[in-house]
């Protein structure tokens, strides 16, 4: 009973930390620096316009909700294998919904 009450105290100290600007702003510029190092080139390529940005906001974009941005970003990290981990994903999804889809949460 004891561990169960733990896990749920640093559960609840969790959520408040994520909820923090200051660690989202960490989280944001984490996102960031992972889309210019792994994603941008990329997708400059398949645009064939050397801007990798115009893929977030083109008309015929496949993404269109925030689940399918978390998809995408999971499909590309697989795929691609760019060795993300699971925190590194969610910083990137953050980051490209408040850069250019502005989904709401």
């Amino acid at each position: 009973m004891k561990m169960i009450f733990i896990r749920l105290v640093s559960l609840g100290v969790l959520s408040i930390l994520m909820s923090s600007p200051v660690l989202a702003a960490l989280d944001l510029a984490n996102g960031k620096t992972i889309d210019q190092q792994k994603c941008y080139a990329c997708h400059a390529k398949k645009t064939g316009f050397s801007n990798g940005d115009m893929i977030y906001t083109r008309s015929d974009g496949k993404v269109k909700s925030l689940a399918d941005l978390k998809k995408m970003v999971g499909l590309c990290n697989t795929e691609l294998r760019l060795d993300l981990f699971p925190e590194d994903e969610a910083d990137v999804v953050a980051y490209l919904n408040q850069q250019f889809y502005k989904f709401k949460p």
